[in-house]
């Protein structure tokens, strides 16, 4: 047996070991925290009908339903009749109905100024996101923040400048790990890298800080090769 193959491997440092658990908890811990996010989030809708409910039913049957008012019941509670009322919405936009009651909700919000540029801004932009990638809605790159660098961009309307007519992108440029927010840029379309991504896919990159993502991506321009 030769010396090298007899000599014991180094022990890993301390500083090793931290980093490896560390990478090793980090996506559970991000993970936890988006569950976390959204489950206070959904809970915190139907709390205020929930929480005075339940202490109505436990306070009128203390010895069979005293345990209804827990606190994570009633969160739990609060969480499942939120969900229980979006699968109701899902199922009337649906059917005829639903979409008259939701046109009638829209024409309402529309009347009150504030409300009705954050509805109808939120109800378009959702629309772009689910739409498939075409002439202008489509995932894009943009030079961000220099040249040799790129950002990740959903194209949401196209525009001319005045004086030129030249056409230039409403980009939205969504941020990682949270892609709900983000910030807009306008950009000249023929500085616009296309790309044949899908918005789950541009999602997913985001999301994951770039660990799911397609095979290749068509980085440079053409007019630049």
């Amino acid at each position: 047996m030769s010396p090298d193959a007899a000599a014991p491997s180094p022990r890993p440092s301390l500083q090793r070991l931290f980093l490896t658990g560390l990478l090793t908890l980090l996506p559970i811990w991000l993970t936890w925290v988006v569950v976390k996010f959204v489950f206070v989030l959904l809970s915190g809708i139907s709390s205020p009908l929930v929480i005075p409910l339940s202490e109505r039913i436990a306070a009128s049957f203390p010895d069979a339903l005293g345990w209804i008012k827990v606190e994570w019941i009633q969160d739990t509670t609060a969480l499942l009749a939120t969900l229980l009322v979006i699968l109701a919405v899902g199922i009337l936009s649906r059917r005829v109905i639903g979409q008259r009651l939701l046109r009638w909700f829209g024409a309402v919000i529309r009347r009150v100024p504030l409300a009705s540029i954050i509805y109808d801004s939120a109800k378009k932009l959702l629309d772009i996101l689910q739409t498939q990638p075409g002439s202008t809605q489509r995932v894009v790159l943009i030079d961000f923040p220099h040249r040799d660098m790129k950002s990740v961009g959903l194209v949401t309307r196209v525009i001319r400048e005045t004086g030129t007519d030249r056409e230039l992108a409403a980009v939205y440029v969504p941020t990682t790990p949270n892609p709900t927010s983000g910030y807009l840029e306008i950009v000249p379309v023929e500085l616009l890298t296309p790309t044949d991504w899908t918005v789950d896919q541009a999602m997913s990159f985001i999301i994951s800080g770039g660990a799911v993502a397609p095979e290749t991506v068509p980085f440079t321009r053409a007019g630049d090769r």
